[in-house]
């Protein structure tokens, strides 16, 4: 994921043209001091380190990007922020709720910009979504259901990683994949008022790089229905253990007056269906999202040609250096530290459901 975002800062300033703003990449950290250095001389930073402590102590850093797994975001974000940093922080923004509390709160209190790594609000087609469900073209939600299915931990001899410990990842599935789903369920229908949840772990143990065997502690699997504030129903489900399946998330959402369905792997496109148009039935038709008039239609290639899943990267990214050069919030298409938060209360509650096998209220 940094080099991710590091392909998308040094991208951002000759893409949206002319130029409104441009990173200066200053300095990264990571673990192994070779491949930071690797980082530094591709993607042009000034500086390579493996403490993150040199980013928050660098009066040059004005914004830090935090890509680190889940156990290294609350105290890296939170010094940051005590610095009077922006911060980015990638998702989720705690492996609880208390963290990404306690994250909110800090940059309530620094009074900075920040941002969470939900990029897939940022997809042409999924902003187009947006726009119709506030036009009112699907009429009142009714039905939103995710899904990510991936094949990363089928096989049981992978090895273990940090996402099966509990200490640094929080939760697998649910914390990695299922957030996306909860913000998508968010930003396009509303508040959830109340989950019911279960978790599957497949594999019990895991062979580890150091030749032993480790105890797997988190899910390969959840399921979760959501009711909506709104009163909307929807279901929300993530697995690492789908055979064929690689990084495959679809949504659909039902209203009244339509529906609309979007497949990752097909990203250029959204499938709709307006009662309006065709009374009675008539199926979904593609809307290939690449004209002009559509969400960024002007920034890339010309009309028909498809973008791929950095591009949520590069919009995020420069939507947020933009709220910094404008001193304003990246609401409401951005993910503010609140979204963060609440998308972690969801996520709490699910697996407080997974374990009680009781529905909670929110």
């Amino acid at each position: 994921m940094g080099r991710a975002h590091a392909h998308a800062l040094t991208v951002l300033g000759h893409l949206f043209w002319p130029p409104t703003v441009r990173a200066r990449l200053v300095r990264v950290v990571g673990r192994d001091l070779a491949r930071a250095e690797s980082t530094r001389a591709r993607y042009g930073f000034q500086a390579a380190g493996t403490r993150w402590q040199e980013l928050v102590d660098d009066p040059a850093v004005q914004l830090v990007d935090d890509c680190a797994p889940n156990h290294l975001h609350l105290e890296p974000c939170r010094d940051a922020l005590a610095a009077g940093k922006h911060v980015f922080c990638e998702k989720p923004l705690g492996r609880t709720a208390a963290e990404a509390r306690e994250l909110r709160d800090a940059a309530a209190r620094a009074d900075v910009v920040t941002m969470v790594g939900f990029n897939y609000r940022f997809l042409p087609a999924i902003q187009l979504a947006r726009r119709l469900v506030s036009e009112g073209r699907l009429g009142r939600i009714l039905h939103f259901r995710g899904r990510f299915a991936d094949n990363s931990f089928l096989d049981p001899a992978a090895p273990f990683t940090w996402h099966q410990d509990a200490a640094l990842a929080g939760s697998n599935t649910l914390l990695d994949v299922g957030s996306h789903l909860i913000d998508l369920a968010r930003f396009l229908v509303g508040e959830p008022a109340a989950v019911t949840g279960a978790l599957a772990t497949f594999t019990a143990e895991r062979p580890s790089p150091g030749g032993d065997v480790r105890r797997v502690e988190t899910e390969d699997a959840f399921e979760a229905t959501v009711e909506f504030a709104n009163a909307a129903l929807g279901s929300v489900s993530a697995s690492n253990a789908a055979a064929g399946r690689r990084a495959h998330l679809t949504f659909e959402l039902n209203g009244t007056r339509g529906t609309v369905t979007f497949d990752l792997e097909r990203l250029n496109s959204l499938f709709v269906h307006f009662v309006d148009d065709v009374p009675g039935g008539g199926g979904l038709r593609e809307i290939h999202v690449t004209d002009l008039d559509h969400p960024y239609g002007g920034d890339w290639w010309p009309p028909g040609h498809g973008l791929g899943w950095e591009a949520s990267l590069v919009h995020e990214l420069h939507h947020l250096l933009n709220a910094i050069a404008t001193d304003r919030s990246v609401a409401p298409l951005g993910a503010t530290f609140d979204d963060g938060y609440r998308c972690a209360v969801v996520c709490d509650a699910i697996l407080e459901s997974a374990r009680t096998g009781r529905r909670v209220a929110l």
